[in-house]
């Protein structure tokens, strides 16, 4: 599985999810040792930190 990385690298007001692949600093350190178990669910989460981010 690629990275879902869009080259944005910001992170939102919280300092919680980078608003281009909304991933936590943590989930794309480790991105590249994760499991693809473990990468797929992480990009199961992704549209609703999308959806949460962009409602605040």
């Amino acid at each position: 599985m690629s990275t879902p990385c869009r080259n944005v690298c910001k992170y939102d007001t919280t300092d919680t999810y980078c608003i281009g692949c909304y991933r936590t600093t943590n989930e794309i350190a480790l991105w590249m040792i994760y499991s693809e178990e473990k990468r797929m669910e992480i990009m199961r989460l992704l549209p609703k930190r999308k959806k949460d981010l962009n409602s605040q």
